[in-house]
């Protein structure tokens, strides 16, 4: 476990359980450097207990760079909460979750991810104040959306030659909160869609409200597409996959789109251009951050204006140093986090 913290330079990892709730959490702090870790909450089933530390792990690693390119003096972490079979009562588990992060003594942020929501953030709030994303302060979700919107834009202009979407075939897979609200944008600013969800209600939906034409899930990354924008889970983009790709870009909202490091330059071999994925899809942590803190809705939205440009800048240092977008990305927050 140490060798993997050390490959991850991650300061430190906290695990606990609580019997009477069923509560298995585990939190990963990457980075203190800049600030304090704020990472969101997953709530999901794992094969394994392993499975759950090392995505805990390589979540933190993201949030700690998407945090110093957005600019935030913040570092970065991460919660795994692994689903029991049964849940009892869940606002208790949350809350048992909540007096663990208290021990942390503000060490850690928590906030909404994949299989939670607000009313969970709500329930952890009775316990600790180091909780962002509650009720009150609203849905991330559509800020994510925004952030990628703006990014795919300067993707389209990168890799097309012009930032306007309207006619360009933009496939989109997962339509999640994230995703469907991407696919909003999308569709108002005319760019045809092609969309893929598990749950067949969200591709009906697109298909209905959106004009989307439904392409099953193992069959999105095949399909001819100027840009591919992955918004479910992460790990999508491999060896196999990127090999079957027929797009000229990928830019979308998931974490963690690349299996591993070398993914990126196999996209640059075959002139695919990547966005960074913890550069385009950090609006929702802007808002978070940025809300927690009590900043304007216009000093928010400025700094979402930001992701447009530091994408633009990583684009033209990637095609000047002839380079993956990626490898610029990791380099310039590592710069930031450890000088």
């Amino acid at each position: 476990m140490f060798a993997l913290m050390k490959a991850a330079r991650l300061e430190a990892l906290h695990l606990t359980r609580d019997p009477v709730t069923g509560l298995e959490a585990i939190i990963a702090i990457h980075s203190t450097r800049l600030g304090p870790a704020l990472g969101g909450c997953r709530f999901l089933d794992y094969a394994d207990t392993e499975s759950a530390v090392r995505d805990a792990m390589r979540l933190a690693q993201g949030m700690s760079y998407k945090a110093a390119l957005a600019g935030l003096e913040l570092g970065g972490g991460k919660a795994v909460l692994i689903r029991p079979p049964h849940i009892g009562d869940r606002c208790a588990l949350f809350q048992a979750f909540g007096r663990f992060i208290e021990t942390l003594g503000g060490r850690y942020i928590t906030a909404v991810d994949s299989g939670t929501s607000s009313t969970d953030m709500d329930c952890i709030a009775r316990q600790t104040r180091h909780v962002t994303s509650t009720t009150d302060e609203g849905d991330p979700s559509p800020h994510t959306a925004e952030g990628v919107f703006a990014g795919i834009r300067a993707t389209a202009r990168a890799r097309l030659g012009c930032e306007e979407l309207e006619g360009l075939r933009i496939a989109v897979q997962g339509l999640g909160h994230v995703g469907y609200a991407l696919s909003e944008r999308l569709a108002a600013a005319g760019a045809e869609l092609l969309v893929s969800d598990l749950e067949h209600s969200r591709v009906q939906r697109a298909v209905e409200h959106l004009g989307a034409r439904p392409v099953a899930s193992d069959a999105l990354l095949r399909e001819p597409c100027d840009i591919l924008a992955p918004c479910g889970l992460g790990g999508i983009l491999n060896g196999e996959s990127v090999g079957t790709l027929r797009c000229a870009a990928v830019a979308g909202a998931a974490n963690n789109q690349l299996a591993g490091p070398e993914v990126a330059d196999l996209l640059q071999r075959r002139g695919i251009l990547y966005a960074p994925d913890y550069v385009i899809n950090a609006g929702g942590l802007i808002y978070v951050a940025l809300r927690h803190r009590g900043e304007s809705d216009q000093s928010i939205g400025a700094h979402l204006g930001g992701i447009r440009l530091r994408l633009s800048a990583i684009y033209a240092r990637s095609l000047a140093e002839g380079c993956s977008p990626a490898r610029i990305a990791d380099e310039e927050a590592e710069r930031l986090i450890y000088g």
